[in-house]
């Protein structure tokens, strides 16, 4: 499939007007990056679609409907996630994340919080204040992968052992997930529409609209931004007790950025009010956490009536690893990813994709979610929840099929696409946004800021 055919199928599995796709503008082809895999389709449908949708929205709300551009390198290099602060490229990766070659295969390890690192050291009997990355690549040579993973897993550590597609396929994970579709949105209460300001015709396409993005790690930040990048006033809510990844200053942009510590009464309390006012909460909390907090779907459609809740999870609701832990790097080796790309290279040597497409992809496909469901709730009314994971977005991209020579692909420069803002961390280069909206671009002009830097309210006024 192009990708034109991709945002199709997308945007027709959320009951969107097939109308509106006239107004997508699909430039590019695959490879764009080296990958055997379609990941410039992947990141241009789904980048596509969530601009398209947000615009729908708009036009729901009774504006015209305007072009969305999308260029398909461009949409794949916004996708590698480059960023720079005071002209440093940080390294993202700690020295003891990646993969470990086993007695019997792969593992890889995710250690860039120091307490998932420490955990999977002291698995392997090392000492986290001496180890070396050599101590633990002994370490793991005694180890069985599967072993590994399973106690790994027990402790609730991020680990996961290499598995080719076809030993992804006999799990009984895979097997849960081969049913389920790319994404879901289900209505989850009554409730009539809820009024959104006014839009005009300058006003970008989520002007007016309130976001609580309760997320960390890549995909769901990835997925507010964006909503802020369509006008979307998105109050990013952090713990003060929970470290952040530094990628934080990018996908940030845009962003207010508060703290409140739901363990507190006082922080419950918080939400509570600024629930009260918002029209989409965001989560990325393993399923069960956020309603052991008192802030599931069905209580905030209580709370709320008419919100839109947007669920991520690394391996679905469904199967026995709904309640792991995973991120992108673990989700790909887990999956198949890394052992097809390994061998489509010839070396046989496993690889990652050239981004965190995972991520990306399911970030955007949140976005893309919470602006269909928020149509959906202007026209019929009711409460509603969206569901995405990486692990349901893995299988899509192997159904887009792969590419032949497309690891032979130079992996081009981003300055081109780049811009430099002043942030709260420092002069912050990165990618500007790849969906080109005609009539009223996409733009962050709210800067991007460490967390607690705003209070844990709604703005007085909308940057829309």
């Amino acid at each position: 499939m192009d990708s034109n055919e991709v945002l199709a199928a997308i945007w027709r599995q959320a009951g969107l007007p097939d109308e509106a796709l006239a107004f997508a503008k699909l430039t590019g082809a695959d490879p764009v990056l080296p990958s055997s895999f379609a990941v410039g389709a992947a990141a241009q449908s789904t980048i596509a679609a969530a601009a398209l949708a947000a615009c729908e929205l708009a036009h729901e709300r009774g504006v015209p409907r305007q072009e969305v551009s999308v260029d398909m390198l461009h949409a794949a290099l916004e996708c590698t996630g480059w960023f720079s602060l005071d002209g440093h490229v940080a390294d993202i990766w700690d020295k003891f994340s990646g993969l470990y070659r086993c007695a019997d295969g792969w593992v890889r390890v995710h250690a860039n919080f120091a307490h998932h690192r420490d955990g999977a050291l002291r698995l392997m009997k090392l000492d986290p204040a001496t180890a070396t990355r050599a101590d633990a690549e002994a370490a793991m040579a005694t180890w069985k992968a599967r072993d590994f993973e399973d106690a790994a897993a027990a402790q609730g550590l991020v680990v996961t052992a290499l598995r080719s597609f076809d030993e992804w396929d006999a799990t009984p994970q895979a097997q849960a997930l081969a049913a389920q579709p790319l994404f879901t949105i289900e209505r989850i209460g009554d409730a009539a529409p809820l009024p959104l300001p006014t839009l005009n015709e300058d006003q970008r396409p989520l002007s007016g609209v309130r976001v609580l993005d309760l997320t960390r790690i890549l995909a769901g930040p990835v997925g507010g931004r964006a909503l802020a990048a369509y006008g979307a006033d998105v109050l990013l809510i952090n713990s003060p007790n929970l470290p952040n990844i530094e990628a934080i200053a990018d996908t940030s942009r845009g962003k207010l950025s508060a703290h409140a510590d739901l363990r507190t009464d006082e922080g419950r309390a918080t939400l509570r009010k600024l629930i009260a006012d918002a029209h989409v909460f965001v989560q990325g909390y393993r399923p069960g956490g956020m309603a052991g907090l008192g802030f599931g779907p069905r209580e905030l459609s209580a709370l709320r009536p008419g919100i839109v809740c947007v669920s991520l999870t690394a391996y679905g609701t469904q199967g026995p690893w709904a309640q792991r832990r995973g991120f992108d790097s673990l989700v790909q080796t887990a999956t198949g990813f890394n052992d097809a790309e390994g061998k489509a290279a010839g070396d046989g040597k496993p690889r990652a994709l050239p981004m965190q497409i995972l991520d990306e992809a399911t970030g955007y496909l949140m976005a893309f979610g919470a602006a269909a469901a928020l149509r959906r709730q202007q026209r019929e009314g009711g409460s509603w929840h969206v569901q995405v994971s990486l692990a349901q977005t893995g299988q899509w991209l192997r159904g887009l099929g792969r590419v032949p020579g497309g690891l032979l692909i130079t992996r081009p420069d981003v300055a081109l696409r780049a811009e430099t803002t002043t942030s709260g961390f420092g002069e912050l280069t990165a990618l500007r946004h790849s969906a080109q909206i005609a009539r009223t671009p996409a733009a962050w002009p709210r800067p991007s800021m460490p967390p607690g830097s705003h209070p844990p309210a709604w703005p007085d006024v909308s940057v829309g």
